[in-house]
């Protein structure tokens, strides 16, 4: 920890540990990388052709190459950051060595001159992803723990969404009307923010080594979650009940190298931290479905131009921004099947709905605007509902894991290793969505393309029927509310 010594507490401990501005840290380094990702796709085939002098036949392959650079490096980065970041003392080093890779990849995207340097800026905002969502996601639940992460991660989500969804729309805007210089100049601006913030904070393990009051050292002493979302009450008959599922969660000795250099490989293969990962990844690529799609389909079904088209996203983003919190507090409250079945199963007819505007149910321009916001507000509703419940899942189910067995996963425990597995399925849906929505709206039209990741959603649905919370959560859930016996 640079800023602090070793004897004397550091100036501004109980603001710089508070709550709340660890939290808008963390917010804001997730939406600094998905903000300068998604200002920069819109500008990437000027780019090549003014600076590099690709042929106008080949953009479209160099502008494939560069966008999976960056999604193979995040992928490929994601756990060796995870396995970094649950052995230092201090998870704000790996925390700003992800965005001195973010700064220096857009400095050489300002002016690279060649595919080669564009590459390995690209190669950089990949590693500059999968360092601050790992390292970050863990910052988070080593502040609230386990019984606030579901609010807590639903309006990041619903804050950072802004960003991923929007970006792209502000980049071809701010090319148009100012050139390079002003795309760059408002990422160097939000950079400046993100780095102060990030140099500033004190994460609660710190405050902690100078008495801040309300500091925890470590994830582990905050409560655990039950399977209804409610904190665990310390009579009898819980007790009994508890030891018996600590012993469900208990590692066999005699683990494989792998486990044992990366002991969160176990918890994979938990049914529910796989769903719960496999959730991760719908929700990222539905996300980057909507990014992709919507910009090209105003443009042939509307005639629409970049900034026209950020209309229609400001009708996605404002549910999910408004209703992210909410939804969070549900799942703290109720426990993370309901949200995730209803929230799958609610995408399922609302993505269907979208064919609407394109089947010429309303006339002129005007109605259809109007019939597709209105359809795609519906959507973003769903996507605020989806926001929190892998994360807390995935996290409630370690913990489980790592209070049964002490020791096995090491001083500060597996939660970055577990965050870069996240790390690792979100960028893997923010790489494959573009590329399969793209692939479906040239071949079977806009509103098939819709029809095919409801049918995602919906079995996605089923499988957290059958396995997020647990398979008796809900069971239990229901008996609870309406004072029956669940036995």
């Amino acid at each position: 920890m640079g800023l602090l010594e070793k004897n004397k507490p550091p100036v501004g401990l109980k603001w710089r540990s508070n709550t709340f501005f660890i939290i808008a840290t963390v917010a804001i380094g997730l939406f600094t990388d998905l903000f300068l990702y998604g200002l920069i796709v819109p500008i990437l085939p000027f780019m090549l052709q003014e600076r590099v002098d690709v042929p106008a036949d080949k953009v479209q392959s160099y502008v494939s190459t560069l966008l999976a650079a960056y999604a193979g490096a995040s992928v490929v980065f994601s756990l060796p950051a995870g396995w970094v970041a649950d052995r230092t003392n201090a998870r704000q080093t790996p925390f700003l060595t992800g965005l001195a890779a973010l700064l220096a990849a857009t400095i050489m995207l300002a002016f690279g001159q060649s595919i080669a340097v564009l590459v390995v800026a690209r190669v950089l905002q990949g590693i500059s992803a999968a360092v601050v969502w790992t390292v970050g996601l863990a910052m988070v639940l080593d502040t609230v723990g386990p019984e606030n992460l579901g609010k807590v991660i639903g309006s990041i989500f619903s804050f950072i969404s802004v960003g991923e969804l929007a970006a792209p729309v502000l980049g071809g805007v701010l090319y148009k009307k100012t050139g390079y210089a002003g795309v760059f100049g408002v990422g160097a601006g939000i950079l400046g923010l993100d780095f102060v913030m990030r140099l500033l904070v004190v994460e609660k393990k710190t405050a902690a080594r100078y008495g801040a009051d309300n500091a925890s050292a470590n994830p582990r002493e905050h409560g655990s979650r039950t399977e209804d979302g409610e904190e665990d009450t310390a009579d009898e008959e819980t007790a009994l009940l508890g030891k018996k599922e600590e012993d469900s969660f208990k590692i066999p000795e005699g683990q494989n190298r792998a486990v044992r250099a990366l002991p969160v490989l176990y918890c994979l293969s938990n049914p529910r931290v796989a769903v719960a990962l496999l959730l991760s990844f719908v929700q990222a690529a539905t996300l980057a479905m909507f990014d992709a799609t919507i910009p090209t389909e105003a443009e042939s079904l509307l005639g629409f131009s970049s900034p026209e088209a950020g209309l229609l996203f400001i009708a996605l983003d404002l549910p999910y921004l408004l209703l992210g919190p909410v939804a969070g507090w549900a799942v703290d409250k109720y426990g993370t099947k309901p949200a995730a079945v209803l929230g799958f199963g609610y995408l399922v007819p609302v993505l269907v709905l979208l064919r609407l505007p394109t089947a010429g149910v309303v006339d002129g321009t005007k109605g259809t605007v109007i019939l597709w916001c209105a359809m795609l507000a519906l959507n973003g509703i769903g996507l605020a509902v989806i926001g929190s419940p892998s994360i807390v899942e995935a996290s409630d189910v370690v913990q489980r894991y790592d209070k049964a067995n002490q020791g096995f996963f090491g001083e500060n425990g597996p939660y970055a290793q577990l965050y870069a597995f996240q790390s690792l399925t979100f960028s893997a849906g923010l790489a494959l969505g573009p590329v399969l929505s793209g692939t479906l709206r040239d071949s079977i039209g806009y509103g098939n393309m819709n029809a095919v990741f409801a049918a995602i959603a919906g079995v996605t649905a089923i499988l957290s029927w059958m396995f997020i919370g647990g398979k008796t959560a809900t069971v239990k859930w229901v008996a609870k509310k309406h004072n029956l016996n669940p036995n």
